[in-house]
């Protein structure tokens, strides 16, 4: 049988559960959009065995990670538009890798999502992409949710009931978060005449908001959780998320993974350890409200100068001399 004779399906799961082989998860990733702008980067980085990934506070400490199917325990996609990475997908299951995709859909307005891909298209390829490797291992993020004038709470609640509606069968989870408040990011709102108003809603509008959303994500047969969210939602039917979730690697996989609490990520993030192997200012979507891009033009010059056979996602990083430890080289 062919490796991808069934959607989703890689030789390791064919073998059934198992325990952790002591491998890592592999974030792909939270700074940039791997599979949208370095798609070829990443499956020669898969092909060569390892990559590198500069410490994002410390250029010239470097980690190696190795790529190695038996390193590797999941990996996990963030992206916006997957379409670059599709043709590699037969050559990842083939190596026995095991992935899953967080996959945003928004609908927002072209003043807040300038270079994303339109909505319709965005429909289609997740449900293409869902047809390939299964509903379970595509999770939709209406995530961040951006309060403003012109995107207000009904704006989201019609947003939201559409893409449901046109992604159901397609997903069995969706994660929701309110966009969080970072200056750089709320100057750019405020400059593209979207400033932030979420703490100047009428009262019982918020609450309005996520409790249709989970009354919308259950009558279209998804499991809402929230991610990172420093407020309870669960009075209003949306439990805590984890976006790198044990819990659910067991339960789409059948492995079992680390149960740790990724330290270095927010307090009221969920998230299981991850190493992370993309590098922040370098996506080219050039969404207003993005934490992980400060400076487009930079990003931009980023992504142009950047070499696809190069061991690292930015530059030509060395290789430490032992594997996964930091090296002073840069």
């Amino acid at each position: 049988m062919a490796a991808h004779s069934r959607p989703g399906v890689c030789p390791a799961e064919r073998a059934g559960p198992r325990p952790s082989g002591g491998g890592m998860i592999i974030s792909a990733s939270r700074r940039t959009d791997i599979p949208a702008f370095y798609a070829r980067w990443f499956i020669n980085r898969v092909r060569a065995g390892f990559c590198t990934v500069p410490n994002p506070f410390n250029p010239r400490q470097v980690s190696r990670v190795s790529l190695q199917p038996e390193a590797v325990e999941v990996i996990v996609f963030w992206t916006r538009n997957p379409v670059p990475l599709l043709p590699y997908l037969d050559e990842l299951d083939a190596r026995g890798l095991r992935y899953y995709f967080q996959y945003t859909v928004l609908g927002n307005p072209r003043a807040l999502d300038p270079r994303c891909p339109p909505l319709p298209q965005a429909l289609t390829t997740f449900r293409r992409l869902a047809e390939r490797v299964g509903p379970q291992k595509v999770i939709w993020r209406y995530d961040p949710i951006v309060l403003t004038p012109h995107t207000d709470v009904a704006f989201h609640l019609a947003t939201f009931a559409r893409i449901a509606q046109a992604l159901r069968g397609a997903t069995r989870r969706v994660v929701i978060s309110l966009v969080d408040r970072y200056p750089p990011a709320e100057r750019r709102l405020a400059r593209v005449g979207y400033p932030l108003m979420d703490e100047r809603l009428p009262p019982g509008e918020w609450e309005r908001l996520i409790c249709t959303l989970a009354e919308t994500a259950t009558r279209n047969d998804m499991e809402i959780v929230s991610c990172a969210e420093e407020r309870d939602l669960s009075p209003y039917g949306v439990r805590p998320g984890k976006c790198v979730d044990d819990a659910y690697i067991r339960q789409v996989f059948g492995i079992e993974v680390t149960h740790r609490k990724d330290p270095h990520q927010r307090k009221a993030c969920g998230c299981v350890i991850s190493k992370d192997i993309g590098a922040y200012d370098t996506c080219c979507f050039g969404c207003v409200y993005c934490y992980a891009t400060r400076n487009f033009e930079q990003a931009g010059r980023r992504y142009a100068a950047h070499d696809p056979d190069a061991p690292s996602l930015v530059g030509w990083c060395d290789i430490p001399s032992s594997p996964e430890e930091p090296s002073g080289a840069g």
